[in-house]
């Protein structure tokens, strides 16, 4: 009987959905994808190679930003196989390991980028609430003990869950509603019990997802509070400028995050467009826009960027 069972898993695979009703016209479709994920990783790899070769970048702010593309790198990369094959091959088919192998990577990437937003809020906080302690406080090995943390916890949380989904027998018609695999998702198409990895997977969403965006929650209530004792409105706007790059990646990150899992844990099939739009704006629009974010609203980054591509296109000129 093991043995049948064992043979019934090995060969099961599942099935990954593009847009439903416009199979038709996929191929088209997967040109806007095709160009976010080309701006995504140019933009991200731009910004780690300003940020590595210039000198005057080495501050946290921007080693935080570096961290955080590195992320978005991962996260575009993790994404790309299974989600232009759908569009472009319409190959839907992926077996379970590879299967519970990307969503391994695409958890632990969110998690540790979840951590990344957390580091570059409390960043935030020192250098508004403490500036004369910033440079004592942040400092270079301090940083990287910080990362490497933040790096083990993503990935030391998310380890047990391919390992708990592969306990599992999958029998049922294992048609995921997205282009990648979700733990959420995967564990739903068991027809075993999956109550302790249904619990497990609420306990690592509570204990990096939630627990960093509260703690970023109360970092900016302490930035606000003072901000607003500051006696100078022209200080006050300037210290609320060098957060908004922050607070865009926050709300970009966790929005769709928040609205994917209740829909995920509570919708129960309602909503297939909104489960399905949320998916692509969670893992495709981050990596897209906070190059763009950053690189806008910081002045040294944009000027560094510029003289890089003035400096190549005149170099390819001559």
């Amino acid at each position: 009987m093991s043995s049948a069972n064992d043979t019934k898993f090995n060969s099961a695979v599942f099935l990954l959905t593009g847009i439903p009703g416009l199979e038709d016209v996929h191929l088209w479709i997967s040109i806007p994808f095709c160009f976010m994920y080309v701006i995504s990783i140019v933009g991200n790899s731009v910004i780690l190679f300003i940020i590595k070769t210039d000198p005057s970048l080495h501050e946290p702010m921007y080693i935080f930003l570096s961290m955080l593309a590195v992320t978005d790198f991962g996260i575009s990369i993790t994404t790309i196989p299974t989600i232009l094959s759908i569009y472009m091959f319409n190959c839907r088919e992926i077996s379970l390991n590879a299967c519970f192998a990307q969503l391994f990577f695409i958890h632990s990437l969110q998690c540790i980028e979840s951590s990344v937003l957390l580091l570059m809020a409390f960043d935030r906080f020192i250098a508004i609430c403490n500036p004369l302690r910033y440079a004592s406080i942040l400092t270079l090995p301090r940083i990287a003990e910080m990362g490497l943390v933040f790096l083990l916890r993503g990935m030391a949380i998310i380890v047990p869950l391919p390992f708990l989904l592969k306990r599992f027998q999958y029998c049922q018609a294992n048609v995921l509603s997205h282009s990648y695999c979700l733990h959420q998702e995967v564990m739903k198409m068991a027809c075993s019990d999956i109550t302790v990895s249904s619990i497990y997977g609420l306990f690592t969403n509570l204990l990096t997802m939630g627990l960093d965006s509260l703690l970023i929650l109360v970092s900016y209530v302490m930035i606000i509070k003072t901000v607003l004792s500051i006696a100078s409105h022209a200080e006050c706007l300037r210290a609320l400028n060098t957060c908004i790059s922050h607070v865009c990646a926050v709300l970009l990150f966790y929005t769709p995050e928040i609205g994917l899992s209740v829909i995920h844990r509570f919708g129960k099939g309602s909503f297939p467009l909104l489960q399905i739009l949320l998916g692509y704006i969670s893992l495709l629009v981050p990596p897209l826009i906070n190059p763009i974010v950053y690189s806008v609203k910081s002045k040294h980054l944009t000027k560094q960027i510029r003289d890089r591509l003035l400096r190549l296109f005149t170099h390819k000129g001559t």
